[in-house]
């Protein structure tokens, strides 16, 4: 992945992240978000992946139910936040994506490997957020 920034200004900065075939997604934005202490920013993407692993919520079950896509998709969209969650960033990302034959799947964003490109534009707000673990869900949510 390749990032850039492109403007700052009064603590609000934009950023553009370029993954390559082969790189991974979810991890990929959690190194970025630490490696720049990145705490209230939000995102949209475009490009495609190689596969993609999806989560749907159990709410019974309190975990992810992993759907996975081993197949060429096109990014229909992919976004996210990033908030600080017991000091450091987490990022929730949430992604539609379309098959071949034109149907479209989605969820939380688990993994993904990106072919041949997709392009990041990140913004990083002054004001901070902060998660807290909801004791109902067990999910680390925004709290104002």
């Amino acid at each position: 992945m390749k990032a850039k920034l492109l403007h700052e200004q009064q603590g609000e900065k934009t950023f553009v992240l370029i993954f390559d075939t082969g790189d991974e997604v979810a991890s990929g934005l959690l190194d970025f978000a630490k490696q720049h202490h990145l705490a209230s920013s939000h995102f949209t993407t475009l490009g495609a992946f190689s596969d993609v692993t999806v989560g749907y919520f159990d709410w019974e079950k309190k975990e992810y139910k992993r759907i996975m896509l081993p197949e060429q998709v096109e990014v229909l969209t992919l976004v996210s936040d990033i908030a600080l969650n017991q000091g450091e960033p987490k990022v929730h990302a949430h992604v539609v994506v379309g098959k071949a034959d034109g149907t479209a799947h989605g969820g939380h964003l688990l993994e993904a490997h990106v072919r041949p490109t997709l392009e990041v534009v990140l913004v990083e707000s002054p004001q901070h957020l902060q998660r807290q673990t909801d004791p109902e869900s067990g999910l680390a949510l925004i709290r104002l």
